[in-house]
Parts: C-alpha cells; structure tokens; sequence
C-alpha cells in the first residue's frame, strides 16, 4: 500500500493544476482581510476571523470541490487510456488501488487546510487585525485538522462516481450536486448527506458564533451517516473497477 501511495505522490508531482488547486486555501482568509480591513477593524476575536478564513465558504464549499477535482484527477487519465488493464496484469488489488488514490485526497485535504490556518494566522495578525494568541492559534490548527480528515471521508463518494467513469465532465458536475445537496440538507436534515454530518461534528461545541444548528447535535449518529455513504462508495468503486478487465 505504502508503494501504491508513494507512485501516486510521483504521478501528481508533474501536475501541475494539483498544485495550484492549493491556491484556492488563501481566498477565504484574503477575502476576511479585505472585510476586516475594510471596515478597519483591530482587534477582532480571533474566532470571528477564523469563522470568515477557515470556517464558512472553505468548509461548506471550497475544500469539498477542491477535493472532488483531485479525485476526478486522479482517475481520469487511467480511466480514459484503459491503463487500468494493465494494472490489473501486474497484478494490483484493486481496493488497494482504490485505497491509494484515498489516501493521497486524505494527505492533500489535510495540507489544504493546514495552509489555510497558517495563511489565516499570517493574515489576520500581520496586518493587526487579530491580536497573536497561542490559545486561539491552536484552536485553529485544531479544527482545520479535523475538517481536512472528514472532509476526505465526506467525499468517498465522489472518488467512487469518479473510478466509474472514462471522463470527467460527469464527475464533476455530481461533485457540484452532492457539495450543494450537503449544503441545503442541513436545514432539513444534517443526518443524511456526509457534508452536513461533518459539520455536525465540526460544530459540535456551537464554539463558533454566527453558526447555529437548529436540530439537536447527535455525534454517533453523524459518524454513522458518513461510515454507510463511505461503505457504500468502497462497494460501488470495488464493482466498478472488477468490470475495467
């Protein structure tokens, strides 16, 4: 597996749109510059900040399409040239193939969102907006940790519609569907689509102000959703990739 892993890592070495999709971790927290320094604020909670840099448009949006371009990516060049047949010859599992390809979206989304806390860092304190504060630094990496590591689970299923299709048109606009589906599930229900069970995790401590979740915070049944999407997406990539002979 840890073969499979470091041969992912050097195909993607030579892409050069995977490297700059990590561009898109400093829109948030440029934009929360641009408004705090607008308004020519100083001294702003950190969490209000962070609620602007980290905590909205790139956990409900950004990370989750970011995410789903990497994983369309990733299976469309062995996709589209049929090279999976000569995969299977060497021979290769084909969970373990599909396993590989989740573990680089799960080290990608970590390193996207750990860029986004320190460029936040970087971008609410040197221009004095925020006031440096360990405590608050922390809490920061804390949280963007977790949102990279479900974020990469949340997103199985995309990786699964992905290993099933020869293009890529089709992958991403399900992507764009199931990000926005995540998004409007959660005033209905956020124990039904893996994004809005995320985010049941991620505000599980209603620590962030200007979030509020209207249904109770049930953290067993949020893990729940997202393990049946997740084993859900491994069978259906599993089928999908024992037809590619």
């Amino acid at each position: 597996m840890l073969r499979l892993i470091q041969t992912e890592f050097l195909k993607l070495r030579r892409r050069k749109l995977v490297w700059l999709m990590l561009l898109a971790a400093l829109i948030m927290p440029f934009f929360a510059l641009l408004y705090f320094k607008y308004f020519e604020r100083t001294g702003v909670d950190p969490i209000q900040f962070y609620k602007w840099s980290a905590f909205g448009f790139t956990l409900w949006i950004i990370l989750p399409f970011i995410i789903g371009m990497l994983c369309t990516i990733l299976m469309y060049d062995e996709n589209q040239y049929d090279m999976l047949k000569q995969l299977w010859i060497v021979p290769i599992s084909k969970m373990g193939y599909f396993f590989s390809k989740f573990f680089v979206v799960l080290i990608y989304s970590i390193c996207f969102m750990l860029i986004t806390a320190v460029v936040s860092v970087l971008f609410s304190v040197l221009p004095g907006c925020v006031a440096f504060e360990w405590g608050s630094v922390l809490y920061l990496l804390k949280k963007c940790l977790e949102i990279g590591f479900i974020t990469a689970f949340a997103m199985l299923p995309i990786l699964a519609v992905a290993s099933s299709q020869k293009g890529y048109i089709l992958p991403i606009c399900i992507a764009l569907v199931y990000i926005f589906l995540g998004f409007f599930t959660i005033s209905v229900n956020m124990y039904l689509h893996p994004l809005s069970s995320m985010a049941v995790i991620i505000l599980r401590n209603r620590d962030i102000p200007g979030i509020v979740l209207t249904q109770a915070i049930n953290i067993p049944l949020a893990i729940f959703c997202i393990c049946c999407w997740g084993i859900v997406a491994v069978l259906l990539a599993n089928i999908a990739l024992g037809r590619r002979k």
